[in-house]
């Protein structure tokens, strides 16, 4: 069976669907509710139910829902033992970086060398030569990001979800802590999440199955009030672009641009007259 016949076999709705959304589902359990007992039980209920409908078939050499879901929950269970309150302090930076570091390295380590299967890389040039859409896309987001994220983060309030930023040391830590996130952002739902997934659904299917985790994340991170609005049709569309160009580098470049004015934003938002000139909503 050819590459594109196997992505035609994969269903939109099966009977995997119902475990793997459970799982999905603990995400804003997690990140939404704040409710870590309905997280648990959601992805125990996902995986035993995958478990009862796969049976033998969790050990064959073929793709397990069962062993996918598996990385997923525990990705989902260490990114979950830490707050995810945006501070700064030398304290949660290291938080951060065991837990998300921790949440991408370990499903990573346990499909490599525990299941023996390489469900999870890391495709970074993909498809090669960047094509000229792909340069236009990156002027596009600077542009919707310019006009839109000001608007945002400032009328809304949200930019109070994250510290104060008025030093040089505190406008640095920011910087590094919004790009190393939105790295990772990409690592874990797309590389992760979304390649696990559409192993068992069709692309449609798992790209809405992950945007759910995605959304979760940013919305405890702070992308609250009417973020995901924005932050969905974002989820969706890293997932769309990185199907096109099978490049981790290109999608990373992508929201490290996105990211870029979410920073300028937030130093604007939190520093009233310093980049006035720049937006043309101010708080």
């Amino acid at each position: 069976m050819n590459a594109h016949a196997a992505a035609d076999a994969r269903p939109v709705l099966a009977a995997g669907t119902g475990p793997a959304l459970l799982v999905c589902l603990a995400a804003p359990a997690f990140f939404v509710l704040l409710l870590p007992w309905l997280g648990w039980m959601l992805l125990a209920a996902g995986l035993g139910w995958a478990l009862a409908l796969e049976r033998r078939g969790v050990t064959a050499s073929a793709p397990s829902l069962t062993r996918d879901l598996s990385l997923i929950a525990v990705g989902l269970l260490i990114v979950s033992a830490i707050p995810l309150k945006a501070e700064l302090d030398d304290m949660a930076m290291l938080r951060f970086t065991l837990a998300l570091g921790g949440a991408v390295a370990v499903p990573y380590a346990i499909s490599r060398w525990l299941y023996r299967d390489r469900a999870i890389s890391f495709p970074w040039r993909g498809g090669g030569r960047w094509k000229r859409w792909q340069w236009l896309w990156l002027g596009a987001v600077l542009v919707l990001g310019w006009l839109i994220l000001p608007f945002y983060f400032i009328t809304s309030g949200v930019y109070l979800n994250w510290p104060v930023v008025d030093s040089p040391d505190l406008i640095a830590r920011l910087f590094v802590g919004v790009g190393a996130v939105g790295i990772w952002d990409e690592l874990f739902f797309i590389c992760t999440c979304f390649a696990l997934l559409r192993r068992h659904f069709a692309d449609g299917a798992a790209n809405v199955l992950q945007a759910i985790v995605f959304v979760s994340f940013l919305w405890e991170l702070g992308y609250q009030a009417w973020g995901p609005v924005l932050t969905i049709p974002f989820a969706l569309l890293q997932a769309v672009i990185f199907l096109r160009t099978r490049s981790l580098g290109y999608v990373v470049t992508v929201h490290l641009l996105f990211d870029a004015v979410v920073f300028a934003v937030l130093v604007h938002a939190h520093n009233p007259g310093l980049l006035d000139a720049i937006f043309f909503v101010s708080p």
